[in-house]
């Protein structure tokens, strides 16, 4: 009579939580695959904040001054705003579709999964950041005292923080609409706030307060010191090291709060 032999289970693969160069690149090489296929979205990425500047250039035809007031402020929330409304819609339409949750049962950490979408959004950053900044320096003729490389750093820290604060809120959201909702919510109060309209120190105590708290306020703080110093000032220093600040602790919230489907 034989011994039956102890019976074996299989446990499903956990995802690491240590990051992980090769996966993080293979994401974002899977990512990228996916975009190239998407013309509509990567003209949306890259054409939409050089059409805005241009647009806004010729509102303000007769008032030159008035674009290299604001002109600089835009370069930078531009960006933000569509790399936020793209990545939270791109990261949503991969949990609804099922694939973050097939991703998931893989070697595959959620780390690993947030630094992938980072990094190919990011790399589509730089490319969006370089477009609008040389077309508002070189073509559409913004008057800028510092270096436009300044410029374009802080343009792709704030495309950079725009697509950490979309992957962060594709979370919460349960479809594609409610993902285009939560743009009220986090980014308009930014943008009221942010010292574009007025000065911050002008605004009542209590709005000033919540305007120095908010990521925007630092990036087009860090604009306008581009546009009116010639060198690199430690102000600018502290409203770049904010933003990405903002950026990789809003990625890391992300990473926490990511859930493999929408309920």
């Amino acid at each position: 009579m034989s011994t039956p032999r102890p019976r074996t289970t299989t446990r499903p693969t956990v995802p690491t939580s240590a990051l992980n160069a090769s996966r993080t690149l293979a994401t974002a090489a899977r990512v990228l695959r996916q975009l190239r296929h998407d013309p509509r979205t990567i003209a949306l990425m890259l054409l939409v904040p050089c059409l805005m500047l241009l647009l806004l250039r010729y509102v303000f035809d007769g008032s030159p001054r008035t674009f290299d007031n604001i002109g600089a402020s835009l370069l930078g929330i531009f960006p933000l705003i569509t790399m936020f409304l793209v990545t939270s819609i791109a990261t949503l339409r991969e949990r609804t579709s099922g694939t973050l949750e097939r991703l998931l049962t893989m070697p595959l950490g959620k780390g690993d999964l947030i630094a992938g979408y980072a990094l190919a959004f990011g790399a589509i950053a730089i490319v969006q950041s370089a477009l609008a900044t040389a077309l508002a320096v070189w073509f559409l003729g913004l008057d800028v005292v510092g270096s436009p490389w300044l410029l374009l750093l802080v343009a792709l820290l704030d495309a950079l923080l725009g697509t950490a604060l979309g992957l962060f809120v594709s979370a919460f959201a349960a479809s594609e609409f409610q993902a285009v909702q939560f743009m009220p919510a986090v980014i308009f109060p930014q943008l009221l706030l942010c010292g574009l309209f007025t000065a911050r120190e002008n605004m009542h105590p209590v709005l000033e307060g919540i305007s120095n708290v908010l990521p925007m306020s630092y990036a087009v703080d860090g604009m306008n010191e581009v546009l009116r110093h010639t060198d690199m000032t430690a102000t600018f220093v502290r409203d770049i090291a904010i933003v990405a600040g903002c950026a990789l602790l809003v990625l890391a919230l992300g990473a926490a709060t990511l859930r493999r489907r929408t309920a």
